[in-house]
């Protein structure tokens, strides 16, 4: 199963990867960055919107690009108060080749009151290189949860939940539809 995915983040990719892993055999994954077109620190609904756009501009690459896929995979994190509490979520989009279009969250984690403008101002990413300091290693595959749950929980994790949700329409069939 040939599968393109928006991102060149090595633990987005490998998170993914263990998601579809988990359902379908031989796949084979390609990472392509493209835009989201939502800001840089998504509010919200701009969370679901990012990994939506992610997908239809990653899809209007392969298609620009004569690139063939089964499964085209978008992932975005941000923060939100849904719940009436700001939380960290990450948020996966899958579509197939008829546009068909399933959706799945991460496992969200709280935001401490005192930092949650500082991070509507900037990025959680700038946030943590603040309380942690700088680390490419974390950006590409732990990610700030890492450090958070004292290496319990990685950003891999966080996004194989995230698609293992995604794919709940996908590995059920005709029953979804």
């Amino acid at each position: 199963m040939k599968v393109l995915i928006a991102t060149k983040n090595q633990g987005k990719i490998k998170g993914a990867k263990k998601a579809l892993e988990r359902y379908f055999e031989d796949i084979e994954i390609e990472g392509i960055a493209v835009k989201s077109d939502v800001p840089e620190q998504p509010l919200n609904k701009e969370i679901y919107d990012g990994a939506k756009n992610r997908v239809k501009n990653l899809k209007n690459y392969a298609k620009e690009n004569n690139i063939k896929a089964d499964l085209f995979l978008g992932i975005e994190s941000g923060i939100n108060d849904l719940l009436g509490r700001w939380m960290i979520t990450n948020i996966a989009v899958i579509e197939d080749n008829e546009n068909f279009e399933s959706y799945g969250t991460s496992p969200s984690f709280p935001v401490p009151e005192n930092l949650v403008q500082e991070i509507l101002n900037t990025n959680l990413s700038e946030v943590m290189n603040k309380f942690f300091g700088e680390d490419k290693e974390r950006h590409n595959n732990g990610g700030g949860i890492q450090l958070l749950t004292h290496n319990e929980v990685s950003r891999i994790d966080l996004t194989e939940y995230a698609f293992i949700m995604a794919l709940t329409k996908y590995i059920n069939g005709e029953k979804w539809r």
